[in-house]
């Protein structure tokens, strides 16, 4: 199930593109954050 989460978040941010390097980890960053809130911490 997380494994599934993940990816699609993943799947996500690649179908929507990152224009620059910044930009990407903006967007990772958030990624993070959304699966920390997923998992209750």
């Amino acid at each position: 199930m997380k494994k599934i989460f993940a990816l699609t978040i993943i799947a996500t941010f690649i179908l929507t593109g990152c224009n620059t390097i910044s930009g990407m980890g903006k967007d990772i960053q958030k990624a993070g954050q959304a699966v920390q809130g997923a998992s209750g911490h």
